[in-house]
């Protein structure tokens, strides 16, 4: 192995330390050959979710204002959450923006994908956007813990909007770059 070349860690065990509704804690006990030493690390287990840039007919984009515990604060963010087990992140972000806003899109397409923090999280984050956005009859379906105000943004004034922090999640953030990507 030359100096430059890294080594690829070896798992040597697993286990479950925690589990909750949407997580779980696992330490993983790896081997690293090139210094031969064996130590545990933690990681959150968690399934992938997804983040919708939804636009109305009128060219809003629609974000959602909530609490969030772990900054015990509220976040101004994009509509998303977990994808449920077999189903494709498209699916998810359309089923999520209805579940949290109400509205229903017509066409929506996969912008790419992120590991949130890959130093201690396993899954991974969609970015789907969902065009010509409108309001249902079929109202919000709210998981018993989301308690939603919805925030139509005119997307030109996004910008203003992350840059003095009034966005400032991190994966909404990214899902914003990636639709620039598209948007420029």
């Amino acid at each position: 192995m030359s100096k430059n070349e890294i080594s690829r860690w070896n798992i040597e065990s697993e286990e479950v330390n925690f589990s909750s509704r949407v997580w779980e804690l696992r330490t993983r006990r790896y081997h690293l050959p090139g210094k031969n030493i064996s130590d545990d690390f933690y990681y959150i287990s968690s399934p992938d979710w997804v983040v919708v840039i939804a636009r109305t007919t009128d060219k809003n984009i629609l974000l959602v204002r909530q609490f969030r515990c772990g900054i015990d604060d509220f976040s101004l963010e994009l509509p998303g959450g977990i994808i449920d087990p077999e189903e494709d992140p498209i699916s998810a972000g359309i089923r999520e923006l209805n579940e949290e806003t109400g509205y229903k899109g017509g066409s929506s397409k996969l912008l790419g994908a992120c590991f949130p923090n890959p130093s201690m999280l396993n899954n991974k984050c969609h970015f789907v956007f969902i065009d010509q956005s409108k309001l249902s009859n079929s109202g919000t379906c709210w998981d018993l813990h989301e308690e939603i105000e919805l925030v139509l943004v005119p997307q030109s004034e996004l910008i203003k909007l992350v840059e003095n922090g009034k966005i400032a999640h991190s994966l909404t953030l990214s899902a914003l770059y990636r639709f620039s990507l598209l948007e420029p």
